[in-house]
């Protein structure tokens, strides 16, 4: 079947929307039509390039055994939640009609990561940077004479996504599909940093680098859990005067300039949590984040630095006569079949805000517009949102 989809095809390049072709789904796979889709600063980096190795980078990376994808043509889009209206053959628990959150982080339920809580390590993600489905080894998307990646395996860009039946998880159909594309990775992914990976206790003192699309969930979390002073940090006036509705004590405008805040609020002690959720994290980030965090203080990085820098300054003796920690992570240490629902659910109850985060609406015309809209900071969260018959 042909369907319209956002196309990049290099870095620095604007995207397109265009037909392409989808073969039917095979075994193990679903076909969706879309409804809604999220846009996320992850879709980005693939267009400025803060993701893509140059070649000699791709060259070392290979020769320390890691595969290194030929990323474009690029179908975008991570974050989604349409109607599936068709299955293919061995698919259980899912049928035509059912409404599905997408799930960028496939899922086997097998693999030691998986059995041992770590999903989102999954051994089968870890190829969602390919043309080939990671069902069959074969590809289902094809532009131009070329076979097409699908970010993350998925690419909700596109009016619809074949997909491993990995990658989708049911939703009941009271869900408002906006709210359940929001919780395919941004709401989890800081929700997460904030509780589980930088595990905020009762009475913490927080600090979140950035309050877009995924920092914004971080404070609502860090609140969540107790945490008595929240700073968000964001250098745009919107965000900083939103983030208390979310959750936010204090708001700052920039990392540098919160460090006298929170020695103040501190009396000398610093942040007990540091959650780095800027869009872009550069390397000189890093050092004021740990002089943010007290002795014993945990200091999580969300946010993605650019590939190619490799040198962070960091006082490391410092880490270790304080004892702090710098720690990576990825979907907020969240597992996507749990963190779904269960987000969705305090949606329903009111405990948790999605349909403030919205802050634009797009057609997927509108792709190159909402992208400059996210780039700019004038949304929290754009979704795209296709027309239905």
């Amino acid at each position: 079947m042909k369907c319209q989809a956002a196309i990049l095809r290099g870095v620095g390049h604007e995207w397109g929307v265009h037909d392409i072709d989808l073969d039917p789904p095979g075994a193990g796979e679903v076909l969706v039509k879309m409804v809604s889709a999220g846009i996320c600063h992850s879709d980005d980096h693939f267009a400025t390039g803060d993701t893509v190795p140059s070649a000699d980078l791709a060259e070392l990376m290979r020769a320390g055994g890691a595969l290194v994808p030929d990323l474009f043509p690029l179908l975008g889009g991570h974050e989604g939640a349409g109607i599936i209206t068709e299955v293919g053959t061995g698919v259980t628990g899912l049928k035509s009609g059912d409404h599905v959150g997408i799930s960028f982080l496939p899922a086997c339920g097998n693999c030691s990561w998986c059995v041992s809580g770590q999903s989102y390590l999954c051994d089968v993600g870890a190829r969602i940077n390919d043309k080939a489905m990671t069902t069959d080894g074969t590809t289902r998307r094809h532009f131009d004479g070329e076979d097409l990646m699908a970010m993350m395996q998925v690419g909700t860009f596109a009016e619809y996504v074949v997909a491993s039946a990995r990658s989708v998880i049911k939703i009941d159909e009271s869900i408002p599909f906006d709210a359940a594309a929001l919780v395919s990775c941004g709401v989890p992914t800081g929700w997460g940093s904030a509780t589980i990976s930088a595990q905020t206790a009762p009475g913490d003192t927080v600090v979140v680098i950035g309050t877009g699309g995924v920092g914004m969930n971080a404070v609502q979390g860090a609140r969540a859990a107790g945490a008595k002073v929240v700073v968000g940090v964001d250098p745009v006036e919107a965000k900083r005067d939103m983030a208390p509705s979310f959750g936010a004590t204090h708001t700052c405008p920039s990392a540098v300039e919160s460090l006298d805040l929170v020695r103040e609020l501190t009396r000398g002690v610093m942040a007990d949590r540091v959650i780095i959720t800027a869009g872009v994290v550069h390397a000189d980030l890093i050092p004021v984040s740990m002089a943010l965090t007290r002795k014993g203080g945990t200091c999580v990085l969300t946010g993605i630095v650019p590939i190619e820098e490799l040198s962070v300054p960091l006082m490391l003796a410092e880490m270790t006569y304080s004892h702090k920690q710098l720690k990576g992570v990825l979907y907020g240490g969240m597992n996507p079949r749990a963190s779904m629902p269960m987000l969705l659910s305090m949606y329903q109850s009111g405990a948790l805000k999605l349909d403030e985060l919205v802050t634009r609406r797009y057609r997927l015309d509108q792709i190159n517009e909402a992208i400059a809209d996210m780039r700019a900071g004038r949304n929290i969260r754009g979704v795209i949102q296709f027309p239905q018959d």
